[in-house]
């Protein structure tokens, strides 16, 4: 589904015009319907490979190919269109908007798409209703748990029916249970929609249930077994 292909990405430091070189030349291949686990110590550059993954930023060097396209051929709309049809974003902070409702924060995707309102609230309560908010819908997010605000963040990321979720430390704000119950959720969307599935971690427990393993180090990325 994914291609990555001698991906670096370096960054000017300060006004010195020091350089620093976050991904050194990666090359990963992501297949349809797994999940993969991203890991890595903090500042190993595994948000900025998340990024481009997602076509979020673009990288120095190299291409990143989205079932055999070379995405970065594209212009900034031509992105953003691929990003709000084919990806759904989880962070670790779930970024929802505070004066909006579950169920209106979970709309917003697909309005953006131009789906009726009307349906967009039809499609939004469904999949809340499947992630266990349907007693939630008009609670805004000060009046949610952290995990009922992630599991709000997944469901917006399902709104748009992507091919592909990458989620950012998705159950790194939580607490170990809580984290838990937001895992299985992600696991269940992958063996039931067969939604290809890409987590940064830091946490090997997590990572070990996953399809596969990788890790970013030194700006390099290393198959794990």
């Amino acid at each position: 589904m994914i291609q990555a292909q001698k991906l670096k990405k370096s960054f000017l430091f300060d006004a010195s015009g020091k350089i620093i070189e976050v991904l050194k030349g990666i090359d990963l291949t992501i297949h349809s319907g797994e999940m993969l686990a991203v890991e890595g110590a903090s500042g190993a550059g595994k948000s900025t490979l998340l990024h481009i993954l997602g076509a979020l930023d673009r990288p120095t060097e190299g291409k990143v190919f989205f079932r055999g396209e070379d995405i970065f051929a594209r212009t900034d709309a031509e992105l953003a269109e691929l990003r709000s049809r084919h990806v759904g974003f989880v962070f670790q902070f779930h970024h929802l908007l505070p004066e909006f409702s579950a169920l209106e924060n979970t709309m917003m995707p697909g309005l953006i798409q131009g789906l009726a309102a009307r349906q967009a609230g039809k499609n939004a309560e469904n999949i809340l209703a499947r992630l266990g908010l349907g007693d939630r819908l008009h609670h805004k997010p000060g009046q949610l748990s952290g995990g009922e605000q992630q599991r709000v963040a997944v469901a917006r990321a399902l709104m748009v029916q992507p091919e592909v979720i990458l989620a950012d430390e998705p159950t790194g704000n939580l607490d170990t249970q809580t984290g838990e119950e937001v895992h299985q959720i992600l696991e269940r969307i992958n063996r039931e929609q067969g939604i290809t599935i890409v987590i940064v971690t830091h946490n090997p427990a997590l990572a070990a249930r996953m399809n596969r393993r990788v890790r970013l180090a030194d700006g390099w990325l290393h198959e794990q077994s």
